[in-house]
C-alpha cells in the first residue's frame, strides 16, 4: 500500500459517478519479479480503493509472455536474488485470490513458449488457452483492459 490512510486518500468521485461495478482485466506481460510484486500490490490497492468508494471490484489477472515464469512453483532457473520477490508474488496472489471476484489466468501459449509446466502454476491459477482470446472476451463484457508491462 502507498502508506496513506484510506480516510486521508482522495476520492475518485467524478470518474466513479454512476459506476457500480469496477471490471478490470489486467494484461500482465512482465519478467521482472521485483516490479511484478510492486504492481500486484498496486492491483490489490486498486481493488480496495474501488470497494472503499462503493464500487464492486471484479478483477481478472491474465498472465502472458515471460510473466508466467513468475507464477510457478518451479524455481530451478531462478536467480537467488529473485527468491524473496517470488515468495512475495505467491503470497500476494494467494491473498488476492481469497477476495470475492478475483480470478487469475495463465496463458497456455506462454507456458508452452517459455517451457513452464502448467502443473507447476501456483494454486488457484487457471491455465487457459490464450490470454489474447481472454482479453477479447473480457473487453466484450465491459472490462477495462489495463496493461502491465
Amino acid at each position: 500500500m502507498c502508506g496513506i490512510a484510506s480516510a486521508e486518500k482522495p476520492a475518485d468521485t467524478q470518474a466513479l459517478d454512476g459506476v457500480s461495478s469496477g471490471k478490470i482485466a489486467w494484461d500482465i506481460n512482465m519478467a521482472d519479479a521485483e516490479k511484478m510484486l510492486l504492481y500486484l500490490k498496486v492491483m490489490d490497492e486498486t481493488y480496495e480503493d474501488l470497494k472503499r468508494q462503493g464500487v464492486a471490484p471484479d478483477m481478472v489477472l491474465t498472465f502472458r509472455g515471460p510473466s508466467v515464469r513468475l507464477i510457478t512453483t518451479d524455481r530451478s532457473d531462478v536467480p537467488i536474488d529473485d527468491e524473496l520477490h517470488l515468495d512475495g508474488i505467491a503470497e500476494q496472489l494467494r491473498a488476492m485470490l481469497k477476495k470475492p471476484n478475483v480470478r487469475v489466468e495463465a496463458c497456455s501459449v506462454a507456458t508452452r513458449l517459455t517451457g513452464v509446466d502448467a502443473d507447476t502454476l501456483l494454486p488457484g491459477i487457471e491455465h487457459v488457452g490464450n490470454t489474447f482470446v481472454s482479453q477479447i472476451g473480457y473487453q466484450a463484457k465491459g472490462y477495462a483492459i489495463i496493461p502491465i508491462m
